[in-house]
């Protein structure tokens, strides 16, 4: 059963980058097709990697001008607002940190995809190398073995039938048949120039992928640092966390613009080679492969002749030619000249050989193996690659817009962390409810002083309210709440100690004078 032959399309997102305007750096319209060595084509690249510096600018402007806003908005503010609302920053805080989240995952799944692109392009690579790296030791060693293996039998037999003029005859017809086959193995193309250049694309591609999937890895992890540190920084109120993190946010802004840059020029110019390839591999391989050849690898189709074909066929019948002459002398000169069957059967035995070589140079020289390990790289580059790098790109535009957010929100945090302890300092240090008078250093002299005058006032509003002698009938039970002095301790230990800090007398007091208070008032019932 046949299988179905496969043909590149190229996707619609290299049509839609392709289409990019290419300009130079003197702002001048460029040609989009695919020609890394021309300058003018390489400064269209280097102007689309702008873009990232573009954004940064921008970026950097909307911080200028939202710090200056934030400057101006403080000294409006109303001194008698104690307490700003917080809510527009968490949220602005939480979405960011979703977003940069979101952002975080395409990252990922996009670097995945370019690098399982790439990786496909690399082993592609290294199959077409194996396989042209096969052509060329088959076609040397076939070479080696008929120019000189032989040779050397033929003059050696030359010397032996040197008395017989047909065995002579047969051995020029064998010299000739030997100089059709090395004609023929010398016509076909010498490919140990596209084996070397393929080797070395194929390792500094997967040199320059491995850093730049590691890269992208750190700058995701990075990312995802910054969120989780943020969330902790406002939990905490820390400013040197908040410091911290806007060092960290600010070197992943940069990163993030610049990466957006360099994944922008990369799939504009990927997208220009995989919209028209054999174009390109046709004029790079121009100099050591003719144009048939090359149209014969890259299409693999039915009605393409085989450009071997001819030459494969002259060597087979000259070889198959040649093994019938040697059967012959094996047969008929050797009861006469016993010395020369040993030079017939080492022919023979090259002979073997040179036919097994060619058939395996003839598989190889088949386009399906070729082509196939083509669209491979093809499909490597152009689908997974490309696609991941729309990825990445779409990943860098993300995070750098939320970070920029991240660093807005950052700085309103600070500020109102700063009018937080601005409004902590403006307290009362007198004030007996304010917290902050609980961390003041304890005075003795002064607390001890303030206490006896408040212990000695208490006692005088104590005697001014002592009631008249009652009788024992009139004698009411205390109330209830003179239970509550056991919450202090119960103890001289608490009674007779004022609260620390605060100059005022034991609980006790206030129970006792409310106490009396009510028992003069009952006088009255």
């Amino acid at each position: 059963m046949a299988t179905a032959r496969l043909d590149y399309v190229a996707p619609w997102w290299t049509y839609w980058l392709h289409n990019f305007p290419h300009f130079n750096f003197l702002f001048q319209s460029v040609d989009s097709t695919f020609k890394p060595g021309e300058a003018s084509y390489q400064q269209s690249l280097i102007f689309l990697a702008c873009v990232g510096a573009v954004g940064l600018g921008l970026s950097l402007l909307v911080l200028a001008i939202f710090l200056v806003c934030l400057c101006c908005c403080r000294k409006d503010v109303d001194e008698d607002t104690k307490r700003p609302n917080t809510c527009c920053v968490t949220l602005v805080a939480v979405v960011t940190g979703l977003i940069i989240c979101s952002a975080v995952g395409v990252g990922f799944y996009g670097n995945s995809e370019t690098n399982d692109g790439v990786y496909q392009l690399t082993y592609s690579l290294y199959n077409a190398n194996h396989t042209l790296g096969g052509i060329n030791n088959l076609i040397s060693g076939s070479q080696g073995s008929v120019g000189t293996g032989l040779k050397e039998h033929l003059e050696r037999l030359d010397e032996i039938f040197a008395t017989r003029a047909d065995y002579l005859q047969a051995l020029r017809f064998l010299q000739l048949m030997v100089n059709n086959v090395i004609r023929e193995l010398t016509a076909l193309p010498d490919i140990s120039k596209t084996n070397v250049d393929l080797a070395v694309i194929a390792d500094q591609t997967a040199f320059i992928e491995y850093y730049r999937w590691l890269s992208y890895l750190l700058l995701l992890i990075v990312d995802l640092v910054i969120c989780l540190a943020m969330c902790l920084g406002m939990a905490k109120h820390s400013q040197c966390l908040l410091i911290t993190i806007m060092g960290f946010v600010a070197l992943s802004l940069i990163l993030s613009w610049a990466s957006l840059g360099a994944a922008t020029a990369t799939a504009v110019g990927t997208s220009d080679f995989c919209v028209s390839p054999d174009k390109f591999i046709v004029n790079q391989t121009k100099d050591f492969l003719s144009t048939d050849v090359a149209h014969y690898y890259l299409f693999c189709r039915p009605n393409l002749p085989n450009p071997f074909q001819q030459s494969l066929t002259i060597c087979q019948r000259s070889l198959t030619t040649m093994q019938i002459q040697i059967q012959g002398l094996l047969q008929f000169s050797v009861p006469v000249f016993p010395t020369a069957e040993r030079d017939l059967l080492g022919i023979q035995r090259l002979l073997n050989s040179t036919e097994f070589s060619l058939h395996q140079l003839t598989a190889f020289l088949d386009c399906r193996g070729l082509h196939k390990d083509y669209l491979e790289a093809l499909m490597g580059v152009c689908y997974d690659g490309v696609e991941g790098l729309l990825y990445l790109s779409l990943f860098s535009l993300l995070a750098a817009c939320a970070l920029s957010t991240m660093l807005c929100a950052i700085f309103r945090v600070w500020t109102l962390m700063g009018s937080r302890e601005k409004e902590y300092d403006d307290i009362d240090e007198e004030d007996p409810f304010n917290p902050q008078a609980q961390r003041i250093s304890y005075n003795p002299r002064r607390s001890n002083t303030h206490s006896f005058c408040s212990y000695t006032s208490s006692l005088g509003s104590q005697a001014s309210l002592h009631p008249p002698p009652q009788s024992a009938s009139n004698i009411m039970p205390p109330p209830e709440y003179m239970n509550q002095s056991m919450l202090f301790g119960g103890t001289p230990r608490y009674e007779n100690v004022p609260l620390i800090g605060r100059g005022s007398p034991p609980p006790s007091t206030f129970i006792n004078i409310f106490t009396q208070y009510e028992d003069h008032l009952s006088i009255y019932d």
